[in-house]
């Protein structure tokens, strides 16, 4: 006979299928009888841990925002530099996606956040967060970095995240035939020389 999970290890086993299962069948559709089949279990046990699907979405945001932000704060913690300390908030959030590919589709589903007051939340705290983790590190850069002095780092940050975010949905729609983390650091270069050739320019027209 096997032997019963303590419920937190089952309540962990249930998100970690949900997160499965929602790149292989998409956040919108999947089922509690599709995570309970994934898991082994009835459908009824799902709902003893969790009582209405909104709360198992709900703690699978706060899964994927326990992730990233461990990640960014990792990230952070490696580098003293502003510079490197952006490179490695976008070579983190890229590496979440890898390993989470639904991350994306969670994030940005309507009808998920539409429908679900509290997993809503969590995403936009999650949003909002990283785009204050990269205009904290660009700020910190315009003050040692020559970069354009009439760009803002808040406008800066949503160029990031839309690479980060654009180039996630080539790499799902491409049956992800590329690496995303080499490919997205490499589009970070590009995007990060820009900002500095922008200060290039703009000084050579002052001169």
């Amino acid at each position: 006979m096997q032997n019963r999970k303590r419920a937190p290890d089952r309540k962990s086993e249930i998100v970690a299928a949900l997160l499965v299962l929602a790149d292989r069948i998409g956040p919108d559709r999947l089922t509690t009888n599709d995570i309970a089949r994934e898991v082994g279990v009835t459908q009824a046990a799902i709902f003893r841990h969790f009582p209405t699907k909104a709360a198992l979405w709900a703690a699978a945001g706060e899964t994927l925002s326990e992730r990233l932000t461990t990640s960014w704060a990792a990230a952070k913690n490696r580098h003293a530099a502003p510079q490197a300390q952006l490179q490695a908030l976008i070579h983190a959030q890229l590496g979440q996606i890898a390993s989470c590919p639904a991350l994306p589709a969670i994030l940005h589903s309507r009808e998920l956040n539409v429908d679900n007051p509290a997993l809503r939340a969590t995403v936009q705290d999650i949003l909002m967060q990283f785009q204050g983790e990269l205009v904290d590190a660009l700020q910190k850069m315009a003050q040692s970095v020559d970069m354009a002095p009439e760009l803002d780092p808040k406008d800066a940050a949503v160029f990031l995240t839309s690479l980060v975010q654009g180039l996630a949905i080539r790499w799902s729609l491409g049956a992800r035939n590329f690496d995303l983390v080499a490919e997205g650091m490499r589009l970070f270069d590009v995007q990060l020389a820009l900002f500095m050739q922008s200060a290039q320019v703009a000084g050579m027209s002052e001169g």
